[in-house]
């Protein structure tokens, strides 16, 4: 499948590929020099992924004070406005120049569920303003958890497990899962004066699941400790997604897969993306995988449940909205 545009071309993993050793054996390269790849095969149609953009734009086209009567709660749920995340404060001017959808696993308010982080009843635009907009996001959801499946299987291969490893309840089984739309502003980066679409920053969970509208813009760092940085585009697949390990699985396999930098710098064209970030289960604790440590290879890592490390982490992310709530209810 050909590459759209010039720009550092990713290892390609087919999770359809009847020979799983040559797709385990692409993935493990790609996991050891950046973390990042594409999948293609992936069993989502065309004509879907077209209407789920579709259905993204639309709510971004919402007048802005339709947009904030959605904004995102304590559970992280709902609309972000722009200069909401700020994900490389040393560097950045602002915020990031984006506005964002969070939709998480949808758990009704009375379900005891619903008590722990990032689990609960989402927001959702009307149905007279936009008709089966849920259902289609709804239905994306399920799509994108079922591709990430698949992919941790064959990464669990990558490292030495029983395949099913990560699929199992308290991982992917019942995970912690979340839908994010992202639209960026028709805006020219300058990394110069810290003005950028997207600071640099590794995602913080397990696997990331991206789909772009071939709009150039990401661009990922191999080695974050390098000075000067070396940033490299990233090529867009047509039909493909676009995946990156989490800070969790660099943790989890001891630094022996990465978790690498990436960023967007916008050229001034409007850019939209939707992220599925599949991360695991609330209670599942987070030790280094035996099959990554040895006598001479402790780990580097404590244990620490999923929920706690992802409440941290989205935490240092994200801006005080107390104020925005504010102006959306005098509304």
């Amino acid at each position: 499948m050909p590459a759209e545009a010039n720009g550092l071309v990713l290892n390609c993993i087919s999770i359809s590929d009847p020979d799983i050793q040559r797709s385990t054996s692409l993935l493990k390269q790609a996991c050891l020099d950046s973390g990042f790849f594409y999948v293609i095969d992936h069993g989502i149609s065309e004509e879907f992924m077209n209407e789920v953009f579709f259905q993204s734009r639309s709510f971004f086209d919402l007048p802005f004070k339709k947009k904030m009567e959605l904004l995102r709660n304590e559970k992280n749920r709902g609309y972000t406005p722009t200069l909401d995340e700020t994900l490389d404060p040393e560097n950045q001017a602002q915020g990031d120049f984006k506005e964002g959808y969070y939709i998480g696993i949808e758990v009704p308010e009375d379900d005891p569920q619903a008590e722990k982080p990032f689990y609960g009843p989402n927001q959702w635009p009307s149905e007279d303003i936009l008709p089966g907009w849920r259902q289609i996001m709804e239905q994306y959801q399920i799509e994108a958890l079922r591709v990430c499946r698949a992919i941790a299987k064959i990464l669990a291969l990558a490292l030495d497990l029983d395949a099913d490893y990560f699929v199992r309840p308290q991982i992917l089984g019942e995970p912690i899962a979340t839908l994010r739309l992202l639209h960026y502003e028709d805006k020219v980066s300058d990394p110069a004066r810290g003005i950028y679409g997207c600071g640099a920053h590794s995602d913080f969970g397990l696997l990331t699941l991206l789909a772009t509208d071939g709009v150039a813009g990401l661009q990922i760092c191999k080695d974050k400790d390098a000075r000067p940085q070396i940033w490299e585009d990233v090529t867009t697949l047509k039909g493909g997604f676009i995946v990156n390990l989490g800070d969790l699985l660099e943790r989890l396999t001891n630094d022996v897969f990465r978790s690498t930098l990436h960023r967007v710098v916008l050229d001034g064209q409007e850019r939209y993306s939707i992220a599925f970030f599949a991360d695991p289960s609330h209670e599942y604790l987070a030790e280094c995988l035996p099959s990554c440590t040895s006598e001479t290879n402790p780990p580097k890592y404590p244990p620490i449940t999923c929920s706690a490390y992802m409440c941290q982490r989205f935490k240092d992310t994200h801006a005080d909205l107390s104020s925005y709530h504010g102006q959306a209810t005098s509304k």
